[in-house]
């Protein structure tokens, strides 16, 4: 089992700087931040891009894994967009992680005038995203004709630190996301059912699971997956206290996840609570993680 934390792009580079040094200090074995032009609640409110926030946190650690959580096809094409991974997986000397999703409706989509997509055709788009960057990130050179992306002789030179390319953890609750999450993942993330009751969601994210198990055989997959939780969209803020979070980082492992994330607490609004919180789980409970599991 594996701690994360997201720290949201919302703080000038002054007051973010610290809290990605203590990820590392704390030890949590990565760190993510959302990859969005906006979010949801905070869409007024200040916000930063994820490439640069990214290779700045590089630059200030050196052993915690980084990570977008999760980019997705809404505002991205895949030949620049793989120009910005491979140098954010350079400057972190190979510790870069992409999380990959479809992306939604919301804000990412509208503020640049584009009409939502369908649900299934936003899959479609998002099935050929990942198998573009996987290509543009393995190969010397790629040219693809797709229904939504297009790339001409692109080149990839000098290609990723992490061989044969960077880690994909691919984001996937649907059957069809879960197909492309088995075919190229290195890992798997899942938010769980949408719901307000607690046990509701568990029994959710335990499906979810079982599923995906049986995507993995369906689709030949014999390599390790791992899989990855995100514990804060449960109805229950997992870093609300230290009992909180004992409990739901215990019933991921029993699921079989190999990956747990939190969010960094807030002093408002979503995530909101108290860094002394982490504070306290950093001193008590990561040191002793794989003894308490």
């Amino acid at each position: 089992m594996r701690a994360g934390i997201v720290i949201l792009p919302e703080h000038r580079w002054w007051i973010a700087e610290p809290k990605w040094r203590a990820a590392e200090e704390y030890g949590f074995h990565h760190a993510w931040t959302y990859d969005h032009l906006g979010w949801r609640t905070l869409v007024d409110g200040p916000w930063f891009g994820a490439v640069p926030t990214l290779t700045a946190a590089a630059l200030v650690t050196s052993r915690i894994r980084l990570g977008t959580f999760v980019a997705s096809p809404n505002f991205r094409h895949p030949v620049p967009f793989a120009r910005e991974l491979l140098t954010i997986d350079d400057v972190s000397d190979g510790r870069f992680t992409l999380g990959v999703g479809a992306g939604g409706d919301g804000y990412d989509t509208v503020v640049q005038g584009a009409k939502p997509l369908l649900p299934r055709d936003r899959t479609a788009r998002f099935g050929e995203f990942v198998e573009l960057l996987d290509q543009l990130l393995v190969k010397d050179r790629t040219s693809w004709s797709g229904e939504f992306f297009s790339a001409e002789e692109a080149r990839s030179a000098p290609g990723c630190v992490q061989r044969p390319r960077l880690p994909f953890v691919v984001a996937a609750n649907g059957p069809k996301a879960m197909r492309v999450a088995a075919r190229f993942g290195q890992g798997w993330v899942t938010t769980g059912p949408p719901t307000e009751d607690v046990e509701t969601w568990w029994r959710g994210v335990a499906q979810l699971s079982e599923q995906f198990t049986e995507t993995l055989a369906t689709q030949g997959r014999t390599s390790r997956v791992n899989r990855y939780l995100n514990l804060d969209s449960a109805p229950v803020y997992s870093l609300s206290s230290v009992e909180c979070y004992l409990d739901a980082v215990g019933r991921a492992a029993e699921l079989g996840f190999t990956d747990v994330v939190s969010h960094w607490p807030r002093h408002d609004g979503v995530y909101m609570g108290s860094e002394q919180v982490v504070e306290e789980v950093a001193a008590d409970v990561l040191p002793t993680f794989d003894r308490h599991l």
